[in-house]
């Protein structure tokens, strides 16, 4: 029984590891394309747009205007 009490306190630093593993294997390649000034500003662009995209969807749906 120890050795599941064991595991379970490991869990959630496995958790976290797994998920900034995700994240920096996600964006790496974003990450390149940033050093160039021209690419960093079209990625800038597609950014907003898509935040801006999303908060209309959810103030759509809940109504908040």
């Amino acid at each position: 029984m120890s050795d599941f009490w064991g595991n379970l306190y490991k869990f959630p630093r496995f958790l976290i590891s797994v998920l900034i593993g995700f994240f920096l294997t996600t964006f790496q390649p974003v990450f390149k394309l940033l050093k160039n000034k021209k690419n960093g500003i079209i990625i800038a662009f597609i950014t907003i747009i898509i935040i801006r995209t999303w908060y209309r969807i959810i103030a759509m749906m809940t109504d908040i205007e």
